[in-house]
């Protein structure tokens, strides 16, 4: 077997997979997990032994393709994304689909041609500023088309496909300076070309490997080792799904042609709709206690939201709950009544408290006593962590990783989130109360799950956390307090989550 093909004992790990991974929301089938820990152990005792890695600085993204040969023995592929330590080659490791670093390349040639007429901009003067400037942006564009056409993908039916074809059709990508504002480009106008990086993460890169060289997908998984990031949430050990605008294009074609898993978050939600509860209704609105994994509202996939199981076209929800996340939602009835609430939520007259359930975190797991009818936490300990506080992490999407969200205090909206916790359960998990003072997208997921919030991600949280813990987001919209905007009479909607 190739070298780069790793043996994996898989007797007992569980049945062999039947469809590939769905690589943009899985939990990884056990074969995969088994690879990815013998990855982990190689990676930590790398680190030990060069301790100038810049694992310990930036963390990185590793992969493990589960893979059968033609005689029908069972392996794995590894691989990290981009370069490690300053190098495309690492024993063991698939190589790159397309090596830029060799210094004799005709990409390195072409660089060091562009960085020469950077020194000369700062020789020069009057109109000779423009003609290198112009010569510069030319010879820039021209290397990376000749770049991404280098990159040519092929899939299990043989097809192959440059980056440029792949990307031709895809919504226009914008740099990050675009994207937030700082140039003013009509997307009509701008160059359609693949994102910086792509085709250098780990899921194409295996596939590619495993193509050349007759070697049948059977599961992936991609983690991530090392050092976390300041504005993503990204903690070692842990598995992420493939991203959204470097990789969706890429897997696309790449997969064509192999049965995959579907979509874990597309379930039949015209049946789990039927587990949605009345909680509260008068004449101008209806309170109702929606089931994690149904839409608040139809998506774009056209599935079957909470606003379908109202029957009702003239209901409008005035507030979102994720997908995942289960709890109270508040429908207006009327369009009056939809103004009136909505004033309510954006003047922040609504006290809103959500119930959660955090992963073990050993900096909060020290004994203490929470009374219920003081709601005081009294410690057993002189110094113990805060059990109740504020967290304040600007929020922002991440525009090449949607629908995740991403720490950003240059760009980010402020997001603002009181907790307190109740209880340090036997198991080290953490039973908390949020209430958040803004509404921003996976802010309390983020706020949970990022350093320098709590630290804990919410138990089986996929897109922040180990979704592997739970077998749902343990996340729920448990009560609202406000004035009722036509009585005038305080209402208190109630809905415990039995977590």
């Amino acid at each position: 077997m190739n070298t780069n093909v790793h043996t994996l004992e898989v007797s007992d790990k569980g049945q062999r997979p039947v469809r590939f991974t769905y690589p943009f929301n899985y939990l990884p089938h056990p074969w995969a997990e088994e690879a990815a820990e013998e990855v982990m152990r190689e990676v930590r005792a790398y680190q030990l032994s060069n301790p100038q890695s810049e694992l310990f600085r930036q963390g990185k993204m590793f992969g493990v393709l589960v893979v059968e040969a033609p005689d029908g023995s069972i392996g794995y592929l590894r691989a990290f994304s981009a370069m490690l330590d300053g190098s495309y080659h690492h024993e063991g490791f698939v190589p790159p689909v397309v090596d830029i670093s060799r210094p004799d390349g005709f990409f390195k040639q072409e660089e060091a041609q562009i960085s020469a007429i950077n020194k000369r901009l700062k020789e020069v003067e009057g109109s000779q500023v423009e003609e290198l400037k112009n010569e510069r942006k030319q010879r820039s564009q021209a290397l990376q088309r000749w770049m991404f056409s280098q990159y040519k993908m092929r899939n299990a039916q043989g097809q192959t496909r440059d980056l440029l074809d792949i990307f031709k059709n895809e919504k226009p990508i914008l740099s990050e300076e675009e994207y937030y504002g700082k140039r003013a480009i009509k997307s009509a106008d701008h160059p359609n070309m693949p994102p910086s990086g792509a085709g250098e993460c780990c899921a194409p890169k295996l596939l590619q490997f495993a193509f050349a060289n007759n070697l049948r997908p059977l599961c992936m998984a991609e983690f991530w080792m090392g050092a976390s990031p300041q504005s993503e949430i990204r903690k070692e050990g842990q598995f992420y799904p493939a991203c959204q605008s470097k990789c969706k294009p890429i897997l696309r074609h790449m997969l064509d042609g192999i049965p995959s898993d579907d979509d874990p978050a597309r379930k039949s939600n015209e049946a789990l709709a039927t587990q949605t509860q009345i909680l509260y209704e008068d004449a101008y609105m209806l309170a109702v206690n929606k089931p994690a994994g149904l839409l608040t509202v139809r998506g774009t996939n056209g599935d079957y939201s909470l606003l379908d199981w109202l029957h009702n076209p003239d209901y409008r929800p005035v507030h979102r709950l994720d997908m995942d996340t289960s709890g109270i939602v508040l429908i207006a009835k009327t369009s009056d009544a939809y103004i009136r609430l909505q004033q309510l939520f954006l003047r922040r007259d609504i006290t809103k408290r959500y119930e959660a359930v955090l992963e073990q975190n050993t900096y909060f797991a020290r004994p203490f006593v929470y009374d219920e009818r003081t709601m005081n936490v009294q410690s057993t300990m002189e110094e113990r962590p805060p059990m109740s506080g504020q967290i304040a992490l600007p929020l922002s999407r991440d525009p090449f990783d949607r629908p995740r969200q991403r720490v950003d205090v240059q760009h980010g909206k402020t997001a603002i989130t009181d907790y307190r916790i109740r209880e340090i359960r036997a198991d080290g998990t953490i039973f908390v109360d949020f209430f958040p003072r803004t509404g921003r997208t996976h802010q309390l997921r983020v706020h949970a799950a990022h350093p320098q919030g709590l630290d804990s991600p919410i138990l089986g949280d996929r897109l922040y956390g180990d979704g592997r813990k739970a077998a749902r987001l343990m996340l729920h919209a448990a009560e609202l307090q406000f004035v009722h905007p036509f009585t005038n009479q305080p209402i208190t909607i109630h809905c415990p989550s039995n977590f």
